[in-house]
């Protein structure tokens, strides 16, 4: 049996974050604008119009490039893409073809434990298209579409990577890895659910071993990671199929299906020479001035690596905790943030080890599970820092207990109350008063004379056991560690 492997290379869409679109002054937020409201003749492709460059646009490609080592070309220039489709306003689309802004470069990733370094073929910039809905008629049963133009010119980044990811799990590590990169840099929000990072999959396969590459398909229509795993998984298995049972496979442009869970054909696939690529002639050439991108560079900021190799050294977090922090700049900044806050306000009344790693939880687990639980990202959430802050100490001053901040914790992500404030308000404050426990501990041992017994025997498990009683008894507000110690007490009182 000839074993097969993979050979997959990515292109990402990532539109830019500027106020302006790519070659008109038209705004560039048209997500919840009303359709055709962010248009004019230039984006509309009106005839006798003239496209003039975004500066900020061609700047973010730059620090893109130089965040992924890749060569800053000094001479760059515009070309025109022919390709006639209704979402296309002129035509043809303004991009880049032989002279990219970026040249070159790499992204590591990791894997299972290893490291694998990805190249870059090139960075390059053009403009959105517009966006097409397709409806049915309900009382005819007629197809027909509407074309909304405010997505039209919308800067759009690609990078394009060399074929050397060879599972979908380095493909899925390679798109995790650049949308933190972009979102560190600024220059995109890196949102597949709002469209403004786009992934599209070139797979083949070729037999263990082999260097040559053989027929590609590309894929099209994820979006999510989830689905652009899936789709390269199906369609690795699709192709090895067919090559086991001597059938071709066709270089050909395919479609996502979510909700089927397979790949489908759409069209051939096109060759650069199908496009017609010509210069741009309303458009001059770009010479990059060097001093300038040494600039940008000297501006760039902390990214991805260098901030986690600091949080491991400077914080004393594992290299998991690290790495999950670090993924996204939110919950990067969040954790940082929150742990100056806790200085600012506390000051360091534990080891530095011991906070951090307290924050990273709380973080990475809590914050976590109420925006999931919720759908509410962190920016649309009351949450800050300084109730994290304020909630560890609580914690610490064990005010109250691990239960009780968890709550706690809810409250103040959906109502921006106080943590001393929520608690007040629900009544969590923690039972440490020795009376009170030494009364539900004796109600709890008179309840469960099998775990009394248990005890007796030699089952340590039955001092568990009983504390957990105590917990539910006191509606989880006993310290449990008072708790533990009296229901040994009172055992070995009734041992003796």
């Amino acid at each position: 049996m000839v074993e097969y492997e993979p050979v997959i290379g990515l292109e990402v869409h990532a539109q830019l974050r500027t106020h302006s679109k790519m070659y008109c002054s038209c705004p560039a937020d048209y997500q919840n604008a009303p359709p055709n409201t962010r248009v004019c003749p230039v984006c509309m492709g009106l005839p006798g119009t003239l496209p003039v460059i975004n500066r900020l646009a061609v700047e973010a490609v730059i620090k893109t490039g130089l965040a992924l080592n890749s060569e800053i070309a000094e001479h760059t220039k515009f070309d025109r893409k022919n390709y006639p489709y209704p979402d296309l306003m002129k035509g043809y689309q303004i991009s880049q073809y032989d002279l990219p802004i970026c040249i070159g470069g790499q992204l590591d990733i990791e894997v299972g434990g290893i490291s694998k370094r990805i190249g870059i073929t090139r960075v390059h910039l053009e403009e959105d298209v517009a966006k097409l809905f397709h409806r049915t008629d309900e009382a005819t049963g007629e197809h027909y579409s509407l074309l909304d133009i405010n997505r039209s010119g919308v800067p759009l980044m690609e990078t394009v990577s060399e074929p050397d990811m060879r599972s979908p799990e380095e493909a899925r590590q390679y798109l995790i890895k650049l949308r933190a990169i972009l979102q560190y840099l600024g220059v995109s929000t890196g949102s597949m659910e709002e469209g403004s990072f786009r992934c599209d999959a070139n797979v083949s396969i070729r037999p263990k071993g082999e260097t040559s590459l053989g027929k590609r398909t590309e894929i099209k229509n994820m979006n999510s990671l989830r689905a652009v795993f899936r789709a390269i998984e199906f369609e690795v298995q699709r192709q090895t199929e067919l090559v086991e049972s001597a059938r071709p496979i066709e270089q050909e442009t395919r479609g996502w299906s979510e909700e089927r869970g397979v790949t489908y054909s759409m069209r051939s696939k096109e060759e650069a020479h199908d496009y017609r690529y010509f210069p741009e002639p309303d458009l001059p050439p770009l010479t990059i001035d060097r001093a300038w991108t040494e600039q940008l560079a000297e501006r760039l900021p902390e990214l991805p690596d260098a901030k986690k190799l600091r949080f491991v050294e400077h914080y004393g977090l594992s290299d998991y905790n690290a790495t999950m922090l670090t993924i996204s700049l939110q919950p990067a900044d969040f954790f940082e943030n929150s742990f100056r806050e806790y200085l600012h306000s506390y000051g360091l009344d534990t080891d530095n080890g011991t906070l951090a790693k307290s924050v990273a939880n709380w973080t990475m687990t809590e914050l976590g599970r109420v925006v999931n639980a919720t759908g509410t990202e962190l920016e649309d959430s009351h949450l800050t820092p300084q109730h994290v802050a304020d909630l560890l100490h609580l914690l610490h001053e064990e005010v109250i207990g691990t239960s009780q901040a968890k709550t706690t914790f809810d409250a103040m992500f959906t109502t921006g109350e106080s943590a001393q404030a929520v608690v007040d308000a629900m009544g969590l404050t923690q039972i440490t008063d020795t009376k009170a426990i030494n009364t539900a501990v004796s109600t709890t041992i008179g309840d469960n004379p099998k775990a009394v017994e248990d005890f007796m025997r030699g089952k340590d498990t039955a001092v568990k056991f009983l504390v957990g009683q105590v917990m539910k008894v006191t509606k989880g507000k006993a310290n449990p560690t008072v708790a533990a110690a009296i229901v040994k007490e009172q055992l070995e009182r009734m041992r003796t």
